[in-house]
């Protein structure tokens, strides 16, 4: 009998040892890792630091400098902290992480669930985005599912993999999106799209003033919404304490309203998109240092020919 070929490159294996040895450890003492994480990033490596302040400043141009670098210098203290959190959800327990991210109010999801309905859960690079997931795997029965671009490191994708379906959600490459949904529509199940990526002009993105800076927007949460009638909740999550998320869901247009948008105005045709960007400022203003201000949100530009 044939040995199954390894996922991932032989020389892969001391790191993967490494990293399921140190998810194994407390979130107390992976803390103290994170401090290490956060001095070296903010301080000594200063990761994508001009990058930070330069997004800070444009979405918060009422505010000193002062207080751009001290927002700047928070951030880079919560991305430590979810650093490590991501990593536990390696070896975290389904009972620790339940009592870790508590979901405010269900029944915005359970309501849709209880009509077999497809939910849209349209959520961001705020937070700790990698335990929504798992967490609404626990909270909602195993019927989630999160959308996620396959790594090219067939180590990395093999490993954020594992991390994203041990606690029973499914990983859904993006081009299998369709077939995901085809396949468990009238099912009662939501899928986690994050809709705040940057999306460039040969996407035919939805432009819209984000953070005073303009930004285009994927807009398939509209095309998928039609298609299957899918309701669509904006999914706010902040941390209450350290280690300690809360999520509350915010009601969007669905799927009919959607395909009921007038075509007159492109705020319009695009109705879903729109009040996602909205909910999302709203937060970000809420608790400017929890949101990915590494990210390079803002690279592309509305063509001049539009």
């Amino acid at each position: 009998m044939s040995t199954p070929a390894r996922p991932y490159a032989w020389y892969f294996y001391p790191l993967n040892w490494l990293l399921l040895a140190l998810a194994h450890l407390p979130l107390d003492v992976l803390y103290v890792l994170a401090r290490a994480i956060y001095l070296l990033l903010a301080y000594v490596v200063r990761y994508r630091w001009r990058v930070v302040l330069d997004n800070l400043r444009h979405a918060f141009p009422e505010k000193t400098e002062v207080d751009i670098r001290q927002i700047g210098r928070q951030f880079y203290w919560h991305f430590a902290q979810v650093l490590v959190e991501i990593l536990k959800l390696a070896a975290i327990s389904p009972a620790e992480l339940h009592r870790r991210v508590r979901f405010t109010n269900p029944e915005l999801m359970t309501g849709p669930f209880a009509q077999n309905r497809f939910v849209l859960s349209l959520g961001s690079h705020l937070g700790n985005w990698e335990w929504i997931l798992s967490g609404a795997a626990l909270e909602f029965g195993g019927r989630s599912g999160g959308v996620y671009k396959p790594l090219n490191n067939k180590f990395f994708e093999h490993f954020m993999r594992r991390l994203r379906t041990r606690l029973g959600a499914d990983a859904v490459p993006m081009l299998g999106t369709l077939r995901y949904l085809v396949q468990h529509r009238q099912q009662g199940r939501t899928l986690s799209l994050l809709t705040d990526q940057a999306a460039g002009p040969e996407d035919r993105p939805y432009w819209t003033d984000f953070m005073h800076r303009e930004a285009g927007f994927y807009t398939s949460a509209e095309r998928l919404a039609q298609q299957f009638n899918c309701a669509v909740l904006y999914v706010g999550i902040r941390r209450a304490k350290r280690g300690y998320y809360d999520i509350t869901f915010t009601k969007l247009p669905d799927g009919q309203a959607a395909a009921a948008a007038s075509a007159s105005d492109e705020a319009q045709r695009y109705p879903i998109t729109e009040a996602f960007v909205r909910c999302l400022e709203a937060d970000i203003r809420t608790t400017p240092e929890q949101y990915l201000w590494t990210h390079r949100r803002w690279k592309h530009r509305r063509p001049t020919n539009e």
